[in-house]
């Protein structure tokens, strides 16, 4: 009976059906090459077998086999089904984001597709031939030929005791691993004691059972047994909110020992590859060598290696990395640890599928019948809800880990500041008499300010013109650095301008301030500090981020400077100032979530501060002293600021009380976006009525020379999400079916951040 196959593809497309050749034995899962068009090659994954002849004249043939074992498993396969149906994409979008680009090699030819096709490393590996795998028949032999050749026996001895759980999935241990030259263990394969064979190289890792845990306090041991008490009663997420310094990453390196003493496997999210460093050397004190980074700053080779490895892996393994860690192939998924879950760093929002790290995660440890633990000091509002609603487990901490204690923060006020000539540079007196006295003392100083480059615009005092960019509704941002004016969005650049080519005058001057403008002033204020900047100019590689924060974590740096970068989990005892420099700019942001953001991002950096035993001083720059914002973050209070903006999102119908689906519609033309986003907002209503809004123009509403327009529908929560996502599936195909708007591009965000 001719049999085919469904084999999904790279692209944003559907499965295709291939009939399978007569003898060649594929099973699900299994990564295939296959011609697709008239002459592109590419890998592909059969997702399903079926004897159905697909309704078309010709139907090609899959090629060969590329593994000998599945790419996919199923666990990973009904993840990918989930995020399609849920984010609203195709599979083959999944697909492409979730494999390491060289397992996944494509050609325009057969033979460009075989010179991209992934070699793996190989190497020797040794195991006792079948006769002697017998112990006593073994110790026997050794004891006859102990005195004619000691070094002979010693080798079988090695071989013999080699640790099992470090053995390849074939028995064999690696022969890079055994102290002796090419010509003994020839000498033992021809006297029939060892087999050799070649195979793809593994990386052995030694399990450890037993890890030299921290002491925990009695909060923390507290938090640990509400966490375990919390999963066993069936609540199998569970958010830890503790005030930054409260010993979070204690709690759940026990939760992650018990897991790999069972030989479980755990996910370790971090919202930012570049905290991966710092904890990693944390973890591997305790873990050893059961610690794999795995993100997308890994070169090709090294996440190939590690995605294959687990592959064949029989679980114990500790994963920490970035989203992308979420379709490795777990085997023995035990718990998943979200740090830092509030993080929008964990929504990924450029390319379809737009997921967010945070609940994939959730969803991939009940898939595998696994725990889910949250953390943070300023849970997102989503998780808190949960967990005040009993969906979630809830544990708090509220005291700093050892002798250390919650910062002092102080509001200056700009304005006054300004009035009584008390205001340097970018500076007010009390921040800066903060600095002194930490740098007297020998202590460190973070300045945060959440905006890179020299300054956000340059304009003409006589007549008002500002540079903008050519290609995006934006403003240039001058970088002294490099001499030039470049655009954040497209990445156009030009001089810096000497005159108004407006009005002709040489009355150019810059306006507002960034860090690098920061880093200038500090240096100029304390000449005798070591000053850095952290921000995306500086930490152009992982590498380059490292250096500055290896620099400041020794103390060679006395004050970093830098945007969101530096808000993010770090651990610096030797920080005692942090300040705030313009908080104003994160509060009025146009954004439902500006509240929650700011709150999140000033408390966050001040707990950079004072984690040890000095009490650490945050300074909170302001203009609007006023704000309830502001008030929060001064008396370091998430639950009324949880309450005030609920309670504002539910009179709106916003997140948590609803979820929002978003279209933004791209094309050069604006008279036929509009056209276009007008009439798809119509075919929405008749089915959403008032749930959708607009079309609108975002904040920014011309990027690289294309236009763009967003709508966006609300679903009230406990709606059934399967029949929107029916409802626009529909208005979509009708938007399709109209010819003069199919040029227009529609990426859809689901849950946007």
């Amino acid at each position: 009976m001719p049999r085919y196959a469904d084999i999904l593809l790279p692209l944003a497309q559907p499965t295709y059906s291939f009939s399978v050749p007569e003898g060649v034995e594929i099973g699900v899962g299994d990564a295939v090459a296959v011609q697709f068009g008239p002459r592109n090659t590419y890998t592909g994954i059969v997702w399903r077998l079926h004897d159905r002849r697909p309704d078309v004249k010709r139907v090609k043939s899959i090629g060969r086999r590329l593994y000998d074992y599945p790419l996919v498993d199923e666990a990973q396969m009904r993840l990918w089904e989930w995020m399609a149906e849920y984010y609203m994409c195709s599979l083959g979008e999944v697909m492409r984001m979730a494999l390491p680009s060289m397992i996944k090699p494509q050609g325009s030819s057969e033979e460009d597709f075989r010179a991209e096709e992934f070699q793996p490393r190989k190497e020797s590996y040794l195991s006792l031939a079948p006769q002697w795998q017998d112990r006593a028949a073994l110790k026997a032999e050794c004891e006859r030929i102990a005195r004619r050749a000691p070094r002979r026996k010693a080798l079988l001895e090695v071989i013999a005791d080699f640790p099992k759980e470090s053995l390849n999935s074939y028995g064999e241990m690696p022969r890079r691993l055994v102290d002796c030259d090419s010509a003994m263990l020839a000498a033992l394969r021809k006297a029939g004691y060892i087999s050799v064979a070649e195979r793809e190289r593994s990386v052995e890792q030694v399990r450890e059972k037993m890890f030299r845990l921290p002491e925990l306090t009695a909060q923390q041991a507290t938090a640990l047994s509400q966490i375990k008490q919390s999963w066993e009663q069936g609540r199998n997420v569970h958010l830890l909110h503790g005030i930054t310094g409260s010993g979070k990453t204690e709690v759940y390196i026990h939760l992650i020992a018990k897991a790999l003493s069972e030989e479980k496997d755990v996910l370790l999210l971090l919202p930012e590859i570049a905290l991966t460093s710092q904890l990693i050397e944390r973890l591997e004190r305790v873990f050893g060598s059961r610690v794999t980074a795995y993100h997308s700053k890994l070169s090709n080779l090294r996440r190939t290696e590690i995605y294959l490895r687990m592959m064949r892996s029989r679980g114990g393994e500790l994963v920490v990395g970035a989203r992308s860690a979420l379709f490795l192939p777990f085997k023995r998924l035990g718990v998943v640890v979200v740090d830092e879950e509030h993080d929008s760093s964990y929504k990924q929002s450029d390319t379809a599928p737009r997921y967010n790290g945070r609940d994939c995660a959730t969803i991939l440890a009940s898939m595998h019948g696994a725990k889910t633990l949250l953390s943070s000091a300023t849970p997102s509002l989503e998780s808190y809800a949960n967990s005040q609603w009993g969906k979630y487990g809830y544990s708090r901490l509220t005291e700093r880990y050892g002798e250390a204690r919650p910062p002092r923060i102080i509001l200056s006020e700009t304005m006054r500041s300004v009035k009584r000539g008390e205001r340097k540079a970018h500076f007010n007196q009390p921040l800066l008499r903060a600095i002194s006295e930490a740098l007297e003392r020998g202590e460190q100083v973070m300045l945060f300010q959440n905006r890179r480059g020299f300054s956000p615009y340059v304009g003409c005092k006589e007549c008002g013109w500002t540079l903008r960019c050519p290609n995006c509704n934006v403003t240039l941002t001058m970088h002294r650095g490099k001499n030039r004016m470049e655009c954040h969005y497209c990445g156009h650049s030009e001089e810096i301008p000497r005159v108004c080519p407006q009005c002709k005058r040489a009355d150019i001057h810059t306006m507002g301030f960034g860090t690098e403008r920061v880093e200038e002033a500090i240096s100029e204020i304390f000449p005798e500090a070591r000053v850095a900047r952290l921000d995306r100019d500086t930490s152009t590689s992982i590498s380059a981020y490292n250096r500055i924060i290896k620099s400041f974590e020794s103390g060679e740096t006395d004050i970093l400077v830098g945007t969101q970068m530096i808000t993010k989990g770090f651990d610096f005892g030797r920080v005692s100032v942090v300040g705030i420099l313009n908080a104003d700019n994160m509060i009025s942001s146009p954004d439902f979530r500006s509240s929650e953001r700011a709150f999140q991002l000033m408390t966050q950096v001040a707990g950079r501060a004072g984690r040890r035993e000095r009490e650490g001083v945050v300074v909170v720059q302001s203009s609007e002293v006023d704000n309830p914002v502001i008030g929060w973050v001064l008396r370091g209070d998430y639950e009324a600021m949880a309450r005030s903006e609920l309670q504002e999102r539910h009179a709106f119908a916003y997140p948590p009380y609803s979820h929002i689906v978003q279209f933004t519609m791209r094309h050069e033309d604006p008279r036929l976006l509009l056209g276009g986003a007008t009439n798809f907002a119509q075919l929405l209503r008749d089915s959403f009525g008032r749930r959708v809004i607009g079309p609108v123009a975002p904040p920014i509403d011309r990027i690289r020379g294309v236009y763009a327009l967003r709508i966006m529908i609300k679903i009230e929560s406990g709606r059934s999400m399967a029949k929107a996502r029916e409802l626009i599936r529909k208005a979509l195909a009708q938007i399709a079916e109209q010819k003069s708007y199919k040029p227009i591009s529609i990426a859809i965000d689901v849950d946007p951040q």
